[in-house]
């Protein structure tokens, strides 16, 4: 049986974000102080090169359960990172990769996206200093974007990057899961450094019976299939890998958030975690808990060259537990 435990909120906080230095392009804003979930500074408002304020919290999905934390904020610009390690996020301004990046900060642990459109990033995680936060416009899609400078000192990577499995408004630009699932991840992993700790890629359930009904149905575009040459490449790169299978994903993107409102997110009843091996779980999976998932598994040293299935359903869970999440993957193993 696969295990459950919680997963609970992650606190309030506030913190100014400045970007990767030359030779890549630096996409300077405006200080950003984050305000309460319905208000908005006239910084933050002016920081926009639209003109447009964030969105209104009622633009958000419904089901997502604003948490009341009481915990002080913390000052970014004083605090130092409170870990040596240096995160990479591809991906970190899409669905599951904005909820890692809120919990990297929230955690104090410097990060550096790699996106395609810093001004997204900057408008979900405010304006940060550089021990922060780093951002980097880049494409996986694109070789040429993956210049070696990008991965100098990182030390662990989260990819996030994906579209969807159908036809979409989000493939246009060549946005196809065989140019992101499968081009995109080769790219990247053949651009990383043999020193890396870890890698963690966000794949898909269903990737190793995409010919099968239901998977097959799917598939009709290829998304599992393209996937499943991903997690290939991974595995035969020789770097340290951990695969997180998520079921259909839940709770997000939440497009409208600021930072504020990412950390106050939760999986409403949906907190426990389900987590197996053998691509054996059917149903979905909290983005949120998809997030906190990969997170985890860079510091458990068993799960290093494995593939997890994840699933969310009703119950209480591990939250952001280090002790309870090594069991709920220790349990999966043990199968």
């Amino acid at each position: 049986m696969a295990s459950r435990l919680l997963f609970t909120p992650i606190p309030d906080f506030s913190i100014p974000v400045e970007t990767f230095p030359k030779p890549h392009q630096r996409f300077p804003c405006l200080t950003f102080t984050l305000a309460p979930p319905t208000s908005y500074s006239s910084k933050s408002i002016s920081s926009s090169r639209r003109g447009s304020p964030p969105q209104p919290l009622n633009a958000v999905k419904e089901e997502l359960i604003q948490s009341q934390s009481s915990e002080p904020a913390r000052d970014s610009k004083t605090s130092p990172p409170s870990s040596s390690k240096l995160i990479l996020v591809a991906g970190g301004s899409g669905g599951v990769g904005q909820l890692v990046v809120a919990s990297l900060l929230n955690r104090n642990i410097k990060s550096r996206l790699l996106v395609r459109d810093p001004e997204k990033a900057i408008s979900l995680f405010g304006k940060q200093d550089e021990e922060t936060l780093q951002v980097i416009k880049g494409d996986t899609r694109n070789p040429e974007d993956l210049d070696p400078s990008i991965f100098e000192g990182v030390t662990h990577v989260i990819c996030c990057t994906g579209t969807t499995a159908f036809p979409s408004k989000r493939w246009d630009g060549d946005n196809t899961p065989e140019r992101v699932d499968w081009e995109g991840v080769r790219n990247l992993v053949s651009a990383l450094p043999s020193s890396l700790k870890r890698i963690v890629l966000v794949s898909s359930i269903g990737v190793t019976k995409f010919s099968e009904l239901p998977w097959s149905i799917m598939n009709l575009f290829g998304v599992l299939k393209f996937k499943r040459m991903g997690e290939d490449f991974l595995r035969n790169s020789g770097l340290p890998f951990t695969i997180i299978r998520p079921g259909r994903l839940t709770d997000g993107p939440y497009t409208s958030y600021d930072l504020n409102t990412l950390l106050k997110a939760t999986a409403g009843q949906r907190r426990a975690v389900l987590i197996g091996q053998g691509d054996k779980l059917v149903g979905e999976a909290s983005r949120i808990v998809v997030a906190e998932a990969c997170i985890q598994a860079l510091d458990i040293e068993f799960t290093e060259g494995k593939a997890y299935e994840i699933n969310s359903v009703e119950g209480e869970g591990p939250g952001s537990d280090p002790q309870k999440w090594q069991e709920l993957f220790k349990a999966a193993q043990a199968q």
